[in-house]
């Protein structure tokens, strides 16, 4: 049998990792960026991000971050570098606690260690951390942080390296209504064909594919901000405290020690609708004053700590906020991966294996994440 030709559409998480597969699975493979993997404006660029099995009652996301852990825990030996911190999740569960019950149930199904900590044992082991609010915790052992930007490289390399082609490119939209896609075109005028398409642009996605994806994606503006530690201070580094969530009123969430560059913090709650390529990144006056005072307030050790970094990405968000996994309607041979909703970075290695058994064996999509269930 033929070695099937892929061409993959964006180097970022999803499509690195589904490159990298279907490298490995005997195809050809030609995978696509119009920058380079991890670059500014990628949702898969920055330095760190959060993984974690809580996901409140949607427990397909439990097997996925298992097997996704086990590849990032392989990372040093298949990608030649370190790329995850496995500090710990905590969860703080303030009035409203169900979807840490919610969590804390279906990782007990999956036999995920996890553990109930009340506010007195959380003062023991943390007292850096202000408990105003809190009523108990949920913590996740093996969970933690990832590094962004560096694994989206180091897949590149690994993928280059197994002979895998790598081209700067700016693929122009498709209508799937004209027919049955076989090629794509390039901007500067390159056509490239293939047997299967794996479509994974990130924010780009709905200019992409309009017709199909316009109606059902947003951008959204996200701004997280990293603040310096007083000098010598060993309490709010990776070592000391793992990545933590807190439901308030807000979502908030914080990568201490974020690679040694200091405290990282923001909030999950979605910003105005924006334009991925030509958005500013500056990060605005109103969101750094809610996050100093929240800062302050969770974290009194940290009142008045110098802002050393801001960054400004984004979200691309599905209506129900899972991804897109799935064949293209009226184009079995494409298969969409976008609408990763700030979940996908941390699943890569799993989506990305799903993603490649479906472009070389023909192996179904979970029909968890279909297209057609915004039909």
């Amino acid at each position: 049998m033929a070695e099937r030709q892929v061409v993959v559409v964006g180097a970022g998480a999803l499509g690195g990792w589904t490159a990298l597969e279907c490298l490995r699975g005997g195809a050809q493979v030609t995978l696509v960026d119009a920058w380079e993997p991890g670059h500014s404006r990628a949702s898969s660029g920055g330095d760190t991000r959060v993984i974690r099995h809580g996901y409140g009652p949607e427990g397909i996301y439990v097997g996925l971050v298992q097997r996704a852990l086990a590849a990032w825990r392989r990372a040093p030996e298949d990608l030649g570098e370190a790329l995850l911190d496995e500090t710990g999740v905590l969860w703080l569960v303030q009035e409203d606690e169900a979807f840490e019950v919610e969590s804390m149930d279906q990782m007990g199904r999956a036999g995920v260690p996890v553990e109930r900590l009340e506010r007195g044992e959380l003062a023991r082991r943390w007292p850096q951390v202000n408990l105003s609010g809190v009523r108990w915790a949920l913590h996740e052992p093996h969970a933690g942080a990832l590094s962004a930007r560096q694994a989206c490289r180091a897949v590149a390399r690994a993928f280059q390296a197994g002979g895998g082609r790598l081209v700067r490119g700016h693929a122009l939209p498709i209508d799937p209504a004209s027919g049955p896609i076989t090629s794509l075109r390039l901007s500067d005028g390159s056509t490239l064909r293939a047997d299967r398409f794996v479509l994974a642009p990130g924010p780009w996605a709905a200019a992409l594919l309009p017709k199909t994806l316009a109606p059902l994606l947003s951008v959204t503006r996200q701004e997280v901000f990293t603040f310096g530690t007083p000098p010598g201070d060993t309490a709010h580094h990776a070592r000391a405290l793992p990545v933590w969530a807190d439901h308030s009123e807000h979502f908030w969430y914080g990568i201490p020690g974020n690679r040694d560059r200091g405290f990282k913090l923001g909030r999950d709650t979605l910003g105005p609708v924006v334009d991925p390529t030509t958005m500013e990144r500056t990060p605005g006056p109103d969101e750094l004053a809610a996050v100093r005072a929240y800062l302050a307030l969770r974290f009194p050790g940290m009142a008045g700590a110098p802002l050393l970094e801001s960054r400004v990405c984004q979200y691309t968000n599905t209506p129900d906020r899972q991804p897109i996994l799935s064949p293209l309607p009226g184009s079995p041979q494409v298969a969409l991966a976008a609408g990763g909703s700030g979940h996908a970075f941390k699943l890569g290695p799993a989506l990305g294996a799903d993603l490649a058994a479906w472009a070389l064996r023909d192996a179904p999509l979970d029909p968890f994440f279909t297209v057609d269930r915004f039909a």
